[in-house]
C-alpha cells in the first residue's frame, strides 16, 4: 500500500493522507461471509457505559475472518484482496478446491491467483499455515494460535510479524512485535509472512471529523474537569494531579499492574516488552 496526500482545499485536508488502495482488486465483498455488526455506544445491557470513547462512526458489516485454518491439505486459490473496515490490514477471499469460500488475512507478497494450503508436512511459503513445531528458527510468522485448536489470538495487525526464536521440549520461543519473548505450544498454527498493508501507521488523520468517522469520540483531561467528575478535577488555574495519577475512579493510572500472575499465560512470558 502507498499513501497520497490530498490538495488543501481546506485547513482540515492540509495534513491529511490517504491510502491509495492500489493492492485492492473488488469493491464488493462476499455476501455468504457477512454479518451485522451491531453498534453498542460503549454501553452493557443495562445502558450503562462501561467503555468511554465510543460512538457514532459508519455503518459496517463485519467480515467473517478465518482465524484457525482447520482446512488440511485442502488446496486454496485467491479469488480477490478486499478492503476491511474492521481491521487495518487486508483480507483476502479463498476459494477452496472443494468450492468453500473464506477470508484470511493477507500476508506482504500474496497477490491474486496464488494458493495456499494449511497442514504439517506443507512448503514454508508465504501464506500458508503450519503447526509451530514444523516452521524452521528464524521464521517471519503472523496469525499465531495460543491454545491449539482455538484460532489465532496474537500478530494479526497491518505490518505486524514474530520470529520464530528456539524449540525446547512442548513449547517453542516466540518474539512477538512488541519484543516480548513468549513460549507458545507446539501444536499451535500460524501463518509464514509478514502482514501486509505496512504503511498504514504512517496515515495520518488530518482532522477531528474523520476520527468520528472511526467511532471514536473526544476525550476530555481530567485536570480540565471538576472535583465530582474526576479525581485531578478542581484547582485554582492549571493545576497537576496533586499526587499519584488515577483513572476517573481512583485506581492508579500509570505503572499499576492489571496482569493476573495467576492465570497460567502469564508464566510462559520469557521477557516482558517492558524492561
Amino acid at each position: 500500500m502507498a499513501t497520497r496526500k490530498i490538495n488543501p482545499t481546506s485547513p482540515g485536508q492540509r495534513g491529511m493522507t490517504r491510502a491509495d488502495f492500489s493492492e485492492i482488486t473488488t469493491s464488493t465483498p462476499e455476501k455468504s461471509l457477512l454479518k451485522p455488526n451491531k453498534k453498542t455506544g460503549g454501553r452493557n445491557n443495562t445502558g450503562r457505559i462501561t467503555t468511554r470513547h465510543i460512538g457514532g462512526g459508519h455503518k459496517r458489516k463485519y467480515r467473517m475472518i478465518d482465524y484457525k485454518r482447520e482446512k488440511f491439505g485442502v488446496v486454496g486459490f485467491v479469488k480477490s484482496i478486499e478492503y476491511d473496515p474492521n481491521r487495518n490490514v487486508r483480507i483476502s477471499l479463498v476459494v477452496y478446491a472443494d468450492g468453500e469460500k473464506r477470508y484470511i488475512l493477507t500476508p506482504e507478497g500474496l497477490n491474486v491467483g496464488d494458493t495456499i494450503i494449511s497442514g504439517h508436512d506443507v512448503d514454508v511459503k508465504t501464506g500458508n499455515a503450519l503447526p509451530l513445531e514444523m516452521i524452521p528458527l528464524g521464521t517471519m510468522i503472523h496469525n499465531i494460535e495460543l491454545i491449539p485448536g482455538r484460532g489465532a489470538k496474537m500478530v494479526r495487525s497491518a505490518g505486524d510479524a514474530a520470529q520464530l526464536m528456539a524449540k525446547e521440549g512442548d513449547y517453542v520461543t516466540v518474539k512477538l512485535p512488541s519484543t516480548e519473548m513468549r513460549m507458545v505450544r507446539k501444536e499451535c498454527l500460524a501463518t509464514i509472512g509478514t502482514l501486509g498493508n505496512q504503511e498504514y501507521k504512517n496515515l495520518s488523520l488530518g482532522k477531528a471529523g474523520r476520527k468520528r468517522y472511526l467511532g471514536v469520540k473526544p476525550t476530555v483531561r481530567g485536570v480540565t474537569m471538576n472535583p465530582v467528575d474526576h479525581p485531578h478535577g478542581g484547582g485554582e488555574g492549571k493545576t497537576g494531579p496533586g499526587g499519584n495519577p488515577k483513572t476517573p475512579w481512583g485506581k492508579p493510572a500509570l505503572g499499576h499492574k492489571t496482569r493476573n500472575s495467576k492465570k497460567a499465560s502469564s508464566k510462559l512470558i520469557v521477557r516482558r516488552r517492558k524492561k
